[in-house]
């Protein structure tokens, strides 16, 4: 499942790499890339319920669900819907935008939205997730950038409402094993994004320790918030090792 604002190409290295041996599948989110969709329609719990509709129309048995960024919110919400149906979870570089509070949390995610205006928190948003620019990240901050400014300022903050209020229940919820591959972390009080070291901990990736019962961490270094693009070989192997 792909982030916020993305789409199912950003899963093209793994779809080549894993169909040649598994069935894999990758799709677009409700308002996202090729798949259309309301803003009214666009949160975690519809994509959550819309991924296990999917998992049961194509009878995938024992499937691992893989999410980047927004997508592990997806996965969990996914799983928590029918949790002994998941043979694992692997999350990609996710984040808790929301504490406390769901309501305030939701609040305060829009008001950062109206105060810099669409477009320009958008932009900042993304560039943040990219330590070096290149042709490619460019390509990625303008992809997001084009996206509805309807369901982009709909959908984030209904994500950090998701984090406050859901985000804990649903890691409750997990049975399965967790392959949690971080590359970079945010700030608690700026808010801004920065590279993962070794052995550093994080609150997200402290929480999902303390959470889950069955969880392997493996912090990749030098890398933005996109390593299944930025390093496939690195993220492939690892999913690989957790598949067997």
């Amino acid at each position: 499942m792909h982030g916020f604002l993305c789409s199912h190409e950003d899963w093209r290295h793994q779809l080549a790499f894993f169909s040649k041996t598994n069935q894999a599948v990758a799709c677009d989110l409700r308002g996202h890339g090729a798949t259309p969709g309301r803003p009214e329609e666009c949160s975690i719990e519809h994509f959550g319920g819309d991924v296990m509709a999917l998992v049961s129309n194509l009878e995938l048995e024992n499937p691992i669900l893989v999410g980047h960024s927004m997508g592990c919110r997806v996965v969990l919400e996914a799983n928590r819907i029918a949790p002994e149906r998941i043979a694992g979870l692997v999350l990609i570089d996710g984040s808790r935008a929301g504490t406390g509070d769901p309501a305030a949390a939701e609040a305060a995610a829009q008001s950062q939205i109206a105060k810099m205006g669409y477009t320009a928190w958008a932009e900042d948003l993304f560039r943040q997730m990219f330590f070096q620019s290149t042709p490619a990240t460019e390509r990625l901050v303008q992809r997001a950038v084009r996206q509805s400014a309807e369901i982009g300022a709909a959908l984030w903050p209904r994500a950090a409402r998701w984090d406050a209020g859901t985000l804990e229940a649903a890691l409750a919820e997990v049975r399965a094993r967790v392959l949690v591959i971080q590359t970079t972390t945010r700030d608690p009080q700026t808010g801004k994004r920065g590279p993962m070291k070794i052995g550093e901990g994080s609150p997200y990736v402290d929480l999902l320790r303390s959470r889950l019962a069955h969880c392997r961490v493996e912090v990749l270094p030098g890398l933005g918030h996109f390593p299944q693009l930025e390093a496939p070989e690195r993220v492939n192997g690892l999913i690989a090792e957790f598949c067997r």
